[in-house]
């Protein structure tokens, strides 16, 4: 299989769904594991679930004893369902910011300018940002209708922290046409600091995903949360540690630089906190068996030798042409 044509055209397809498939009726609710902008609010075939999320605990904690309670449990329900489906893939094939990324990395490469690299001291540092997000955007909302710790309430105007600053509310309705959201909101002191942030964060997604593959993935809450129930997923990248010669060639082939995923031959589940299940491992992965894709016990995609030198072939042919 050619992995790169394939995940082209899922990420394509994906793309026109989530973006343009309520003009076409289509509506897959509001839970989804992926950023489907609520605020692209005609042409949205569902929404993120991290919308919802926001919105659910907006509410006097006492009210999750009752009806408040079920409906959450319910909506969070609803997401892990969507998540089994294709575990961490949402991010590697469903998700608009993502798609847009490979796009601008696919820009950056026409231009013929180098990619930056992070150390491994700098991944180290910044892999806690994404768990420090989620948890902001949880307690955020919840410190509007009730005091914790004897706090005083926050204002009603970071209700949703998280979307205010979230790239894809001012880029997902781009593609509709819609640029009502590229402003800064005075009317308070949180709507003016929100905003504010949020053109800077958009501005710095996308300058990062020019040098950077995949850049705003590394600091994603949704990823974060994915990874909280990735490991009871029904879809995961398996490996065979007794198959692996540790060559690199996943590595090197990683948008996300995961050294696990060459170094590790112990787990048998690979799935980690920043991996896309993107599956380039698997196709350059020369070992036979060695890396695969799996859903509920069954193979989908894995590495073989011949599978291997036909798609470097592919490879070489296509960098030919472009030259």
């Amino acid at each position: 299989m050619n992995l790169n044509r394939f995940r082209f055209l899922f990420q394509l397809a994906a793309f026109m769904l989530l973006v343009y498939g309520g003009y076409a009726g289509i509506d897959l609710g509001n839970k989804l594991p992926t950023f489907a902008c609520v605020f692209n609010s005609e042409g949205s075939g569902g929404k993120c679930y991290l919308g919802m999320l926001q919105h659910d605990l907006n509410h006097p904690l006492k009210s999750f004893l009752g009806f408040a309670g079920g409906a959450f449990l319910i909506s969070l329900g609803v997401f892990i369902l969507w998540l089994v489906l294709l575990n961490k893939a949402w991010c590697g094939y469903m998700c608009p910011l993502g798609t847009m990324q490979d796009w601008i990395t696919a820009l950056r490469k026409k231009m013929r300018i180098g990619a930056s690299e992070y150390t491994w001291e700098n991944r180290s540092r910044i892999k806690p940002i994404k768990y420090i997000l989620l948890v902001l955007l949880l307690i955020i909302p919840i410190m509007i209708s009730n005091s914790l710790l004897g706090l005083p309430t926050l204002p009603s105007g970071l209700s949703m922290p998280f979307c205010d600053i979230c790239p894809g509310r001012m880029m997902i309705p781009l593609f509709t046409g819609d640029f009502h959201q590229f402003y800064i909101d005075y009317s308070t002191t949180a709507d003016l600091v929100m905003t504010t942030l949020g053109m800077v964060v958009t501005g710095l997604f996308l300058a990062g995903a020019f040098i950077k593959k995949r850049f705003f993935c590394y600091f994603c809450p949704m990823s974060a949360l994915h990874y909280v129930f990735s490991k009871s997923t029904a879809f995961r990248l398996l490996k065979d540690g007794a198959k692996c010669t540790k060559c690199g060639d996943c590595y090197q082939a990683c948008d996300m630089d995961i050294l696990e995923i060459a170094d590790d031959v112990t787990h048998r589940n690979l799935v980690t906190e920043d991996c896309t299940l993107c599956l380039k491992c698997v196709a350059a992965c020369p070992e036979e068996g060695c890396l695969e894709a799996n859903f509920a016990g069954q193979t989908l995609f894995e590495s073989t030798k011949e599978g291997f030198i036909l798609r470097m072939a592919m490879e070489r042919n296509t960098q030919n042409a472009d030259s």
